[in-house]
């Protein structure tokens, strides 16, 4: 039996890569500052991940497309004891979120600047406690729902560096990609929807900070659906 392709092209799960200008303070950051927080997926990953971090972590939390980096900023800065790693290839939301690392001065975060699922391929197995999709593109048109993050295949990624127990949490105003989402992981043995009642995927996470995404679908009259899963 052959093993299933796990590499697909960068491209299928985001679209540009860059937006306006960057600020002259932001792109010094970019040359400055990145390098230091990136992982550096050249070398082999630590089987202990909090070692990655220069304080005392007792937690390790993945967070794929921070966006702006409203909701991992906030994050890490409540929960200082937890490793915080935030990929986003987005050229501009990287900047913006180092701007936010160095003016809070938090030290529990890690970077890194492409595709998540470099990431995920090369942690190693069962050392992450949560992962966070917050809000992912989309790709509201059916031809490109090939392209939406969560697939079998990742959700394969997801189960290898999950610990037992450990909890996937994504968020959606897009009705489509909310039942898409939770119809892979019905299918998917390693996860099961911790739900209850209505108001469990109704209801924002705890301390959930609110993002820039969740305000404009509110405007536009979209609710959001909150789903946690556990890695059974």
């Amino acid at each position: 039996m052959t093993e299933p392709r796990r590499s697909r092209a960068t491209e299928a799960f985001f679209g540009r890569r860059k937006g306006k200008p960057l600020r002259e303070r932001q792109a010094a950051h970019l040359e400055t500052i990145l390098p230091k927080l990136k992982l550096d997926l050249g070398a082999a990953a630590p089987q202990d991940m909090k070692s990655l971090f220069p304080v005392p972590i007792d937690r390790i939390r993945l967070e794929i497309g921070f966006g702006g980096g409203e909701h991992l900023i906030h994050r890490a800065a409540e929960n200082p004891s937890t490793g915080f790693i935030g990929v986003e290839p987005f050229v501009n939301s990287m900047a913006k979120l180092i701007g936010q690392i160095e003016e809070k001065g938090v030290s529990n975060i890690r970077l890194y600047n492409d595709d998540a699922t470099q990431v995920l391929d090369w942690m190693p197995e069962a050392c992450v406690d949560q992962i966070d999709l917050l809000y992912p593109d989309p790709w509201p048109k059916r031809k490109h729902w090939k392209r939406r993050f969560v697939s079998a295949v990742n959700l394969d990624r997801f189960a290898r560096v999950l610990k037992p127990g450990g909890h996937f949490c994504f968020a959606s105003d897009i009705d489509t990609y909310v039942n898409w989402t939770l119809l892979h992981c019905r299918d998917h043995a390693a996860f099961e929807w911790t739900a209850e009642q209505a108001s469990d995927w109704l209801t924002p996470f705890d301390g959930w900070p609110s993002t820039r995404y969740e305000a404009k679908a509110r405007r536009e009259g979209r609710s959001s659906a909150y789903l946690t899963f556990r890695r059974v």
